[in-house]
């Protein structure tokens, strides 16, 4: 046999050799447990989220569809879901001031007290001491809830949110 097939043969085999070894001592067994923690954390993960979405059903919390076409007609103009700035008083600024406490949808901002309301407003400085959100978590929930031809009267009366 000639040496010159022999020597890269002979690599390749050690190679493999090698290969296999390593992968045995560094990826073996322990691996295959750590996949099987991750899959049984997985499947509790869904457990819970199934047994928290049936509590909430069964607690009567369903949600009210968003009809955009509805929303449409009365205000003119297209309403994207949970925009707060469809409440009159709250622009893009105060919008992104109550997403950074939490507060993202019609639902949450109408659960809101008016105190709550006000230290959002306080903790965006001087700027926003001029806004009164007495009637925001109202508004709020006549949106969320799709009273939209309310909303709209309401608001025609309102000046500022107030």
């Amino acid at each position: 046999m000639n040496t010159c097939l022999l020597i890269p043969i002979l690599t390749g085999l050690i190679s493999a050799l090698l290969g296999y070894l390593l992968g045995r001592l560094l990826g073996g067994e322990g691996n295959n447990d750590r996949v099987a923690q991750l899959e049984a954390d997985l499947e509790a993960c869904r457990a819970s989220k199934s047994a928290n979405l049936a509590s909430s059903f069964a607690a009567g919390a369903t949600a009210i569809a968003f009809d955009a076409d509805a929303a449409k007609a009365i205000f003119g103009k297209k309403i994207k879901e949970n925009d707060l700035t469809i409440v009159e008083g709250i622009g893009p600024k105060i919008q992104e001031l109550f997403h950074n406490h939490g507060v993202h949808t019609w639902r949450e901002l109408s659960q809101c007290s008016q105190e709550k309301c006000q230290s959002v407003l306080d903790s965006g400085g001087e700027r926003y001491k001029i806004h009164k959100p007495g009637t925001w978590p109202e508004q709020a929930r006549l949106a969320y809830e799709g009273q939209w031809q309310k909303l709209w009267d309401w608001q025609e009366e309102l000046d500022g949110g107030v």
